[in-house]
């Protein structure tokens, strides 16, 4: 037992100790990063149990650096969904899969909830995975890590968006454009074919997007949005925001958090639906112009997290 203490508060000293001296930031300088995470896990493998064993390597430097981070909780438990396959309809598959998935997670999240309440640190539960969102110190990391129902722990990595060079694009577009009402990329894909010679135009599809938002109202969009019946706005099952909190915290967002209808604070999405579904009179500009679109919005001005993702797609 002394052995197993002493081991405790080395590994808490030496975490004390990198965190005010070190200057390594993960993912810009790796080979800090590798140094450091070979510097730590002989040093916890000195502590008692293997829960570190379950902690991205990652998140272990992060809360080296920071003392503090945020983390998904993964649960041993994950809803089988194979009986998915012998219902016939979309709709009575959905409903298997959100009551399966839904009622193990209310039901197998309890103990963890239980002790991050203890803890009162904030927490966001998630049944498309079974997973929990929170955000804390190492200490908390390693009492939910040695919980047997817990899997792993995963960091919440801010993701950015991957744009282009500005040198690489191009800005002159091709002469014959003029001379089709479709964008030119459609008919490079062949999307034309595919509606005169098979009818299909997306026409009963529903197409979910999720992005950095959307300029609704746009006008290549704005009556394949799936909330704009008669004339009128009705934004209810047809958007979600996941972004509750600045990404990076201390800065204002161009559109607000937790809208309750759709913006788009980076211009990206509305880009990106404009290809899936977007027509202007005659003019097409969607693969899909006779679809629907409802969205969610996962990004804060360009960046994401796998948490803000996952929302989305449970959404």
């Amino acid at each position: 037992m002394a052995k197993d203490i002493h081991a405790q508060e080395s590994v808490t000293a030496f975490i004390a100790k990198l965190d005010s001296s070190s200057t390594c930031h993960y993912p810009r300088n790796l080979h800090c990063y590798f140094f450091m995470l070979l510097l730590i896990l002989p040093v916890l493998s000195q502590a008692q149990g293997d829960w570190w064993t379950k902690v991205d390597s990652s998140l272990l430097v992060q809360l080296t650096q920071k003392g503090h981070a945020e983390f998904l909780i993964v649960l041993t438990a994950q809803a089988d969904l194979r009986l998915a396959k012998q219902f016939n309809t979309k709709n009575e598959k959905g409903k298997f899969v959100f009551e399966t998935a839904s009622k193990l997670a209310k039901e197998s999240q309890l103990p963890v909830i239980d002790r991050l309440s203890q803890h009162k640190v904030p927490f966001r539960s998630f049944w498309i995975v079974n997973a929990i969102w929170s955000a804390g110190d190492l200490a908390l990391v390693e009492e939910i890590a040695s919980m047997p129902i817990v899997a792993r722990i995963d960091a919440n990595p801010v993701v950015p968006l991957q744009r282009l060079p500005p040198d690489s694009i191009v800005t002159i577009l091709p002469s014959d454009r003029n001379l089709t009402p479709n964008s030119w990329g459609l008919t490079k894909i062949n999307a034309d074919d595919v509606w005169n010679s098979l009818g299909y135009t997306g026409s009963g599809v529903v197409v979910g997007g999720q992005d950095t938002g959307y300029e609704w109202a746009h006008p290549a969009i704005k009556e394949q949005y799936r909330g704009w019946v008669n004339n009128a706005a009705n934004h209810n099952y047809n958007w979600h925001d996941a972004i509750h909190d600045t990404i990076h915290f201390g800065s204002n967002n161009s559109c607000g958090l937790n809208l309750m209808a759709p913006c788009d604070d980076n211009n990206h999405g509305t880009h990106t639906m404009g290809t899936m579904v977007g027509a202007i009179g005659e003019s097409v500009i969607g693969v899909a112009p006779d679809a629907k679109w409802i969205g969610c919005r996962n990004m804060e001005e360009g960046d994401g997290t796998p948490t803000t993702y996952i929302e989305c797609f449970e959404w």
